[in-house]
């Protein structure tokens, strides 16, 4: 495994302790890449039914959100973390012992929320934590942390989807304790002023007199960003929405399985592949990763489309698709991160996370209206016309970034 961490030596301490903190973390998170069977197996909903669920999820969290990156610009992010793990973990703890009904259906809500509210302070404390020259390292090693964590999860709770469904809710909840007695007792409570030196350059520089809408209106390609993340988004989310309910509709009960292997497939493919593509990509330019890695996801899902009738070809479609998430993951939030004032962080990013989840909401809901009413081939024709107009606005991206931020383009 040493070579596979050579590519992340000389970071802060810090960055590693937020990295393990992700891998116990997704050590247990066995619910959320089974919440479409979930919802279409075990409580019976169609698809325009569980489309609804994740709209109200997207609906609810517009608010939260936006709470949430305001007060990781404002507080400690530390704290932050820390303060929404522990309702999320009594949340996954209430949902264990309860039957598997509305009321548990609220408790996941209350989760995903305070999940969702310590978003922007994981990200923007990475940012804060790590050099502009190391930002893809530190990203790379959250998101690879993520994914060890995974690895054999989405199998386990696969396996525990029929019977013992109860017990993947309690380890979820015990493996975020976890990782938040990690952070408690090993992360610094970093602020802007004590973050990397060297960091930025002049486009990081803090704006305190300007409004989160301000810094978004003189940042042209930041809005253009926020499209194509958006259209990404619902690209994407295909992976535990149309993707599982076609694996349900074709294999049954066996599709969970299917599904769950396909899943930790995606997460070893990211351990191996991530630090190389890490190192391998540095030459490139962000803007070109991003093209590359929605062609990638937007290949993997066209695979599955066509040949989900058999497993093997399921795998390879994933191993395509997983090499698009990587550079997708790898550039993105580093990209942003060095275009916005260090002290907007938190609130552009809940920003960008809030129009990401209401487009995907919306857009799920009538994805799945479609495929009620019309089958799985038209929902997903539609998705990849979404997927389509997104390689175009990421064109236009690569060519307008230049000349908006030229600095970032002398060396």
């Amino acid at each position: 495994m040493r070579p596979l961490f050579r590519e992340y030596r000389g970071l802060r301490r810090e960055v590693y302790i937020l990295f393990l903190g992700r891998i116990v973390t997704n050590m247990g998170a066995m619910i959320w890449p089974m919440l479409t069977m979930i919802l279409s197996v075990k409580m019976h909903m169609d698809a325009s039914a569980i489309a609804s669920v994740f709209l109200l999820f997207s609906v609810v969290s517009l608010p939260v959100n936006l709470i949430g990156g305001r007060l990781a610009d404002r507080f400690s992010k530390k704290y932050l973390i820390i303060w929404c793990d522990l309702v999320s973990i009594a949340s996954y703890i209430a949902c264990a012992f309860l039957p598997l009904n509305t009321a548990a259906l609220g408790f996941l809500f209350v989760a995903s929320l305070f999940q969702n509210i310590e978003g922007p302070a994981y990200d923007a404390l990475m940012a804060d934590l790590t050099a502009g020259s190391d930002r893809e390292r530190g990203f790379s090693l959250s998101y690879l942390g993520s994914n060890l964590g995974l690895v054999l999860a989405p199998t386990i709770g696969g396996l525990l989807f029929q019977d013992y469904l109860w017990l993947a809710f309690l380890i979820s909840g015990l493996a975020i304790a976890s990782s938040t007695i990690l952070i408690f007792f090993k992360v610094k409570d970093i602020h802007r002023e004590q973050s990397a030196e060297g960091e930025g350059n002049s486009y990081e520089q803090d704006a305190p007199d300007a409004s989160t809408f301000q810094v978004l209106r003189q940042s042209p390609a930041i809005m253009l960003y926020i499209a194509c993340t958006a259209l990404g988004s619902l690209v994407y989310s295909q992976f535990n929405y149309l993707i599982p309910m076609d694996l349900a509709a074709r294999y049954g009960s066996h599709g969970s399985v299917l599904f769950g292997t396909m899943t930790s497939l995606n997460c070893i493919i990211v351990v191996l592949f991530t630090p190389l593509l890490t190192r391998k990509s540095a030459g490139i330019r962000d803007t070109a990763r991003l093209f590359l890695g929605e062609s990638l996801l937007l290949s993997g899902e066209l695979i599955f489309c066509l040949l989900q009738g058999l497993p093997v070809f399921c795998y390879a479609a994933m191993a395509v698709f997983t090499v698009g998430e990587i550079m997708n993951t790898i550039s993105g939030t580093p990209w942003m991160t060095r275009r916005i004032p260090a002290s907007h962080r938190g609130r552009i990013m809940s920003v960008i996370t809030v129009f990401c989840s209401l487009f995907q909401g919306f857009s799920q809901k009538a994805i799945g209206w479609l495929y009620d009413a019309s089958g799985s081939r038209q929902a997903w024709i539609a998705v990849f016309a979404a997927g389509g107009l997104e390689l175009a606005l990421l064109l236009l991206l690569r060519s307008r970034d230049r000349k908006i931020y030229p600095e970032l383009y002398r060396s």
